[in-house]
């Protein structure tokens, strides 16, 4: 009685034409009817999908929004950030400078400096007087 119908293909199924009819509850009217497939249905939710996304970032990006991101700051902000990082970083040198001078000035004082004496003879110039 009841036979198998064959499976449909994939692209038949998305190609099926439906209706969606919009009634008045009270009078039964219809107000408005799409015919629509499966396919017209996925391509418009994809499509507003993109656009939404879209629009959200360029909201975001062409409009002073994005000083609300976290880590995100104006321009004067991310040059003063830069200038004070090389700054740090320049103290901190100068500092390390600074301890292994005064180590070395600690280890003479106290006579544990390792002296590494010169032995390469030097060649003075002899210096000739002149007489008046």
């Amino acid at each position: 009685m009841s036979e198998a119908t064959p499976r449909q293909s994939r692209f038949k199924r998305l190609t099926n034409r439906y209706r969606l009819v919009i009634m008045n509850d009270h009078t039964f009217e219809e107000v408005v009817v799409f015919k629509l497939t499966r396919l017209g249905v996925y391509i418009a939710s994809c499509f507003v999908f993109v656009m939404l996304v879209g629009l959200t970032t360029a909201l975001i990006s062409f409009t002073p929004l994005k000083y609300y991101i976290p880590g995100y700051g104006s321009q004067n902000e991310r040059r003063e950030l830069s200038r004070l990082k090389l700054r740090a970083d320049e103290l901190e040198r100068q500092m390390k400078y600074r301890e292994a001078y005064w180590e070395n000035v600690k280890k003479v004082l106290s006579g544990e400096a390792e002296l590494v004496l010169d032995t390469a003879v030097v060649a003075l110039p002899e210096l000739e007087e002149e007489q008046d």
